[in-house]
């Protein structure tokens, strides 16, 4: 019996051995295998085959992992302390889940695999992922275009590859963007590899410009212009696109060297204008929708890529139109003629006043010249007054006739918009459609007799000053009739000018130096007028004293009478 206990005490000591000779290659810190031997409430028991067994909090584990654990599980933990102070291994599930990440991370960094990682937050710089530890996603390797919304991103997960890790510091950086990238150089290898002229490809548009939209046509961008969107007008290209939508295009052309695709969507359709000369003719009536105002006219959409223009002038037969906005507006729908096609140039000239008759076939006959007719002035000008008549049509008075006699420098002088006046049917131009009035014309020509007659040459003749320019002074004489005094017929001493010797309405004498019928022009003179006088004058003093020499002589010659 005594020898029995030693012999348990050597058995118990060669186990100890054993175990220490076990144990020895597992050190603190390092991952090992275990069994579960029994699973408590606040702990799990794991024997690693050593003499004590370890214990694992059970805080340390998921719920649902919980659930589903039993007896005789193989778990992966790690090795904290050998023992404690009751003779327990200390083991860690968390640690040991945790250095497996890494591990399973630092494998994929070399072998270049793909992580999932779901975004957690945005901060500065870019966004934090989780990919089972927490990693860096920068804002520049995101997407392959910078990304306005990047809270939008929060909550969502991505494939991502690690291009940068360091687990003693605990750092892991990923990318997004090399994975995009890898992605598109492979779609646009596929693409290149089948791209044709005139080939028909779906694409995705991309971006929209002023001039254009790129599509993505799988990993390469093509530009579809905004002149090969629609044989008719476009705008703007978001009239018709938005990004994100789906289109098929031709394909125009394809540089190899430059990479450059140009595509088409129109061409996909017939060219309207290849028939449009039999389909819409000369003369023809059409019904259009105004698309578009210039200054020159509008543009009418006649059909689907078809547009005629109706310029400004081909509006009205009656109306001087100075804009298009004065008579049609974009929207309305306008009924116009044909007036001429030009497929080649993709040109239709259209008119609108071609729909109604023509006022000025009446006109003619209405108001044959010599007619007397009454209207309203319209406008003024520097050369004239337009009168409106009843129908419309505007006449001209011309300035050269708006008197007989008076020198009349603008219509406002005898002329006010709105003003109620009558004048005489001069000429009619119906291929110009103009139409000349006179308003001097409605009295008799004073040039023809009177004028000659009661201004003669060589007379004397008061008025007052009307008018002065550069050239000389206009004197309006008896009956409204000007005279012209040039300044060549006045003596003026330098530095003395004609405004410091003449006034508006000054009374002014003047002799009659030429009285011009076919100018109608009568020239006065200052200058004669002042010979004159003094000429007069003369003649006065030499008849007077011829006249006191007569009477002295007769006066000695009775005296001497006398003396004899």
């Amino acid at each position: 019996m005594g020898t029995q206990p030693m012999a348990e005490q050597m058995d118990r000591g060669a186990m100890e051995a054993l175990y220490e000779e076990t144990f020895k290659n597992f050190e603190e810190g390092t991952i090992i295998e275990g069994t579960v031997v029994a699973i408590g409430k606040e702990k799990i028991v794991v024997d690693i085959g050593y003499k004590s067994e370890g214990i694992i909090p059970s805080d340390q584990f998921i719920t649902e992992d919980l659930q589903h654990i039993k007896v005789g599980d193989r778990l992966q933990v790690y090795l904290e302390e050998r023992e404690d102070a009751e003779g327990n291994l200390i083991l860690s599930k968390e640690k040991a889940d945790k250095m497996k990440v890494w591990e399973d991370l630092e494998q994929a960094f070399k072998d270049e695999r793909v992580v999932d990682g779901r975004v957690l937050s945005r901060i500065k710089g870019g966004m934090m992922v989780d990919i089972g530890v927490k990693a860096f996603l920068p804002g520049s390797q995101i997407d392959l275009h910078p990304v306005r919304d990047l809270d939008g991103l929060v909550g969502r997960t991505f494939p991502l590859k690690i291009i940068k890790i360091n687990h003693r510091r605990g750092n892991v950086v990923v990318s997004r963007r090399v994975l995009l990238e890898e992605t598109r150089d492979k779609k646009r290898q596929t693409t290149l590899a089948h791209l044709k002229e005139g080939q028909l490809i779906h694409g995705m548009v991309k971006n929209i410009t002023e001039y254009g939209a790129f599509i993505d046509l799988g990993g390469i961008d093509g530009l579809l212009h905004i002149t090969d969107m629609s044989w008719g007008r476009v705008g703007h290209p978001s009239e018709l696109f938005v990004v994100g939508d789906r289109v098929e295009v031709m394909v125009l052309k394809y540089d190899r060297e430059t990479g450059r695709i140009s595509l088409g969507l129109k061409q996909k359709g017939a060219d309207p204008w290849l028939n449009v000369a039999s389909k819409h003719p000369v003369g023809a009536r059409i019904r259009g929708k105004v698309v578009s105002l210039t200054d020159y006219g509008a543009f009418i959409e006649i059909e689907p890529g078809i547009e005629g223009l109706v310029h400004v002038s081909e509006m009205s037969w009656s109306h001087e139109v100075r804009h298009p906005s004065r008579i049609v507006s974009v929207g309305d729908q306008v009924e116009a003629a044909v007036l001429s096609v030009d497929p080649g140039n993709r040109k239709i000239s259209l008119g609108m006043k071609q729909t109604a008759p023509n006022p000025w076939d009446m006109v003619e006959s209405k108001y044959p010249a010599g007619t007397r007719i009454e209207g309203k002035v319209k406008s003024l000008t520097d050369f004239g007054a337009f009168v409106g008549l009843d129908e419309g049509i505007d006449g001209l008075i011309h300035i050269s006739d708006i008197s007989w006699t008076k020198h009349i420098k603008h219509p406002s002088e005898l002329f006010k918009k709105g003003q109620k006046v009558d004048a005489v049917v001069l000429r009619i131009d119906k291929e110009k459609e103009r139409l000349s009035l006179g308003y001097k014309q409605l009295g008799l020509d004073p040039w023809e007799s009177e004028i000659p007659e009661r201004f003669r040459v060589g007379s004397t003749t008061t008025g007052k000053v009307s008018k002065m320019t550069d050239f000389g002074i206009f004197i309006e004489l008896e009956g409204g009739v000007e005279g012209l005094i040039h300044v060549s017929e006045i003596e003026l001493e330098p530095p003395t000018r004609l405004e410091d010797k003449f006034a508006a309405q000054q009374d002014v004498t003047a002799k009659i130096i030429k009285v011009d019928r076919d100018e109608r022009k009568i020239a006065l003179s200052l200058r004669e007028h002042s010979r004159d006088s003094e000429r007069r004058q003369f003649d006065e003093y030499h008849a007077g004293q011829q006249q006191a020499d007569n009477t002295l002589g007769r006066a000695a010659k009775k005296t001497k009478a006398k003396d004899e």
